[in-house]
């Protein structure tokens, strides 16, 4: 199946090398154990919570963005 990504083509950083040169923003876990301010989860509990995932570019079939679709 193939996996497209949706992103606007702002977001494309054309000085970064590749994948493992880019910061994952860590997210607060409460986002994650907790819904409309509600805990879901134990309170002992730990999420792992970055903003964003990377994406191997061997696995991505093309990148969709608003200037049409870029294929690798």
């Amino acid at each position: 199946i193939p996996f497209f990504v949706a992103a606007p083509s702002s977001t494309f950083d054309q000085a970064c090398p590749d994948g493992a040169s880019i910061d994952v923003e860590m997210r607060d876990g409460s986002e994650v154990t907790n819904v409309v301010g509600q805990p879901i989860a134990s309170p002992e509990a730990e999420a792992f919570n970055p903003a964003f995932d990377i994406t191997p570019h061997h696995l991505v079939k093309g990148i969709i963005t608003e200037k049409g679709i870029l294929r690798g």
